[in-house]
């Protein structure tokens, strides 16, 4: 039986109390070991949750099922790893070849994409790009050598298996001393739950792109506006809006009304907790598993270190608070007192969180808190740098005439349409300050509802929600890869690429065509590119590029970081350096999991 495609078991929407404490039990960690954690989890009445138990050595034997799960109280059938959900943590070390026997138990075809690992094209797991995918009944052997180290993760690349908890993380251990020491090490893995069938919840956006979201603009707010900026201001504001068919507030397209949010597999009810001895040092790998959940993370009391982004090693910084793409891992080392702290992670529309507990004793809990209240998308996240400068006045976006922006759905940006669709772009870079850029033919048709000509391209902005909020907020202008980029080489050629989509159809696009009418983009085996990416969406897309590296370049050309996944905010341009050294062909995506099923998706052939 397909759990969720076909299952018959699907009621009435739950409370959406009941979503955001949710039910189910959690693991506690003993922390027994400094460094290795206990190989055990909870076991429940079918899937295993809570800390999922760690699998070293170099050969591995993984069977992928249905198993029986109850994170709100209604029984449902979840896609599991090895009976558990995250699935087993993989620890490898740098240099081992690994085997992986992945067997599957499914009535359907599955699959596994190892995140952010380099390896040949046909051991990616991608079903239809670098292999056929796994049928019932059959094993597939994975087998590469392990060239990286750090902190990544991996998830099933077929159907909504993602969604229905097909995901565990992988650490891989330095061949030597590890430069970075802690006396206790936990993964903390972040994801989302819904008791719907995913394919229903694609449905119903597909019908009502807005349909999870409950924080529209009300007549309190209209009020508000009217005694904060003038009747007729007021009216311009939500004219403009109207017309653009936007809202302020789309601020994520699943809501809390029907997801639970995890950690570790464990409900906020259920309270992962990792135990520690005051005075250590605690390395959290912070894993962004969800489908569609941006997250934000703070543990109230502790300041946390970031030592890694996305498994590379970067100059240490200390911060308040982290938001965490889809698919992104970020490692922190915190030192905690002789008391509980509360791991916080709310979802970036404020209406859930995932949590747990760093504790001295077992049982111990600390305060919780509330949610931030939500904050509207600003014209800067729609416009752009619409002041000519690299940096965003966030503080003047309340006092503009919005409505002299009426109409401008109507506008055309661009006018000087060009094919993207050849992708090879000649033409500099700007290097900062204000860039215009050109819009493809393609994005002139249904698929695409909003074009931005000027985005800006500063790294040093946290995002909505997040700013001004009086906590120290990682931003990437923050990260520094430690070592500088892996090829010295400046760019061969460049690449543009514009995130699309047009919110009423609920369609997501690249350049304006979904992954069906789109052809593959062509990487010369051994070219140092320049891939240029543009937001013409109200939407952060996290982009993932298998098999190679993003090299994140700041405003002004300057090597910044070395990424997997690229956020990609609101109206904001960014560029990244690529080194085309992976012969193959490779999957290039949002890793917003229904923006991808719906054709935010490319194909890189390497050749």
């Amino acid at each position: 039986m397909k759990p969720h495609s076909r299952s018959r078991l699907i009621l009435p929407d739950l409370p959406r109390r009941q979503f955001l404490q949710g039910l189910a039990a959690g693991g506690v960690m003993l922390g027994l070991g400094p460094l290795i954690t206990p190989a055990w989890a909870r076991e429940a009445d079918g899937t295993a949750i809570g800390t999922a138990k760690v699998l070293t050595g170099t050969e591995f034997d993984l069977t992928i099922a249905e198993t029986p799960i109850n994170f709100t109280g209604t029984p449902r059938m979840a896609t599991s790893i090895n009976g558990s959900i995250p699935a087993p943590t993989l620890r490898w070390r740098e240099g081992d070849t690994v085997t992986l026997r992945v067997t599957n138990r499914l009535a359907e075809d599955t699959s596994i994409h190892w995140h952010g690992i380099l390896l040949p094209f046909q051991m990616d797991g991608v079903p239809g790009i670098s292999f056929k995918g796994i049928p019932p009944g059959e094993t597939f052997t994975y087998r590469f050598k392990v060239v990286q180290t750090g902190t990544y993760w991996y998830h099933s690349h077929s159907g909504m298996q993602e969604q229905t908890g097909m995901y565990g993380a992988i650490i891989i251990d330095p061949a030597d001393a590890d430069p970075i020491r802690a006396d206790r090490d936990y993964v903390v893995q972040l994801s989302d739950w819904t008791d719907e069938d995913p394919v229903r919840v694609f449905d119903k956006l597909k019908m009502q792109s807005d349909y999870y979201n409950f924080n529209q603009p009300t007549a309190v707010d209209f009020f508000r506006d009217v005694a904060n900026e003038g009747f007729s201001a007021a009216i311009s504001k939500r004219k403009m809006w109207n017309q653009m068919r936007m809202n302020p507030t789309d601020l994520a397209d699943i809501s809390a009304y029907t997801y639970t949010y995890l950690m570790n597999g464990t409900t906020p009810a259920g309270n992962w907790t990792g135990l520690f001895r005051p005075g250590e040092k605690v390395r959290l790998r912070f894993i962004n598993g969800a489908a569609m959940t941006f997250f934000d993370v703070r543990i109230p009391g502790l300041k946390m270190t970031v030592i890694q982004a996305d498994g590379q090693n970067i100059e240490p910084v200390t911060v308040d608070e982290i938001r965490i793409g889809v698919a992104e891992t970020y490692d922190v080392l915190v030192t905690p007192g002789d008391e509980a702290y509360t791991i916080f992670a709310q979802s970036m529309d404020r209406t859930g969180f995932s949590r747990g507990t760093l504790a001295p004793r077992a049982g111990m809990t600390a305060a919780v808190p509330a949610p931030d209240k939500p904050e509207p998308l600003t014209m800067g996240d729609m416009m752009g740098d619409m002041g000519g400068g690299a940096a965003m006045d966030h503080a003047g976006m309340e006092s503009m005439d919005h409505g002299s922006m009426a109409g401008m759905a109507g506008m055309n940006h661009g006018g000087m349409a060009m094919d993207h669709g050849a992708h090879a772009m000649g033409g500099g870079m700007a290097m900062g300050g204000p860039v215009r850029v050109r819009h493809a033919k393609s994005e002139y048709g249904p698929s695409t509802d909003m074009r931005v000509d000027t985005p800006r391209t500063n790294l040093d902005d946290p995002g909505i929600g997040l700013r001004n909020n009086g906590r120290r907020v990682l931003t990437y202008a923050d990260l520094h890869t430690i070592g500088g980029p892996i090829d010295p080489r400046g760019p061969e050629r460049e690449i543009e690429l514009h995130l699309t989509g047009n919110m009423e159809r609920y369609t997501w696009s690249l350049d304006g065509l979904e992954f069906g009418k789109s052809t593959p983009v062509h990487f010369r085996y051994g070219e140092r590119l320049r891939v240029i990416l543009v937001n013409d969406t109200m939407m952060t897309h996290p982009m993932h590029m298998h098999g190679m590296w993003s090299e994140l370049e700041s405003p002004d050309g300057r090597f910044q970081v070395r990424k997997h996944v690229i956020n990609v905010q609101p109206a904001q341009r960014v560029t990244s350096l690529v080194t085309a050294d992976a012969l193959g062909r490779w999957a290039w995506h949002c890793h917003l999991f229904l923006h991808m099923h719906a054709g935010m998706f490319r194909e890189i052939v390497v050749a």
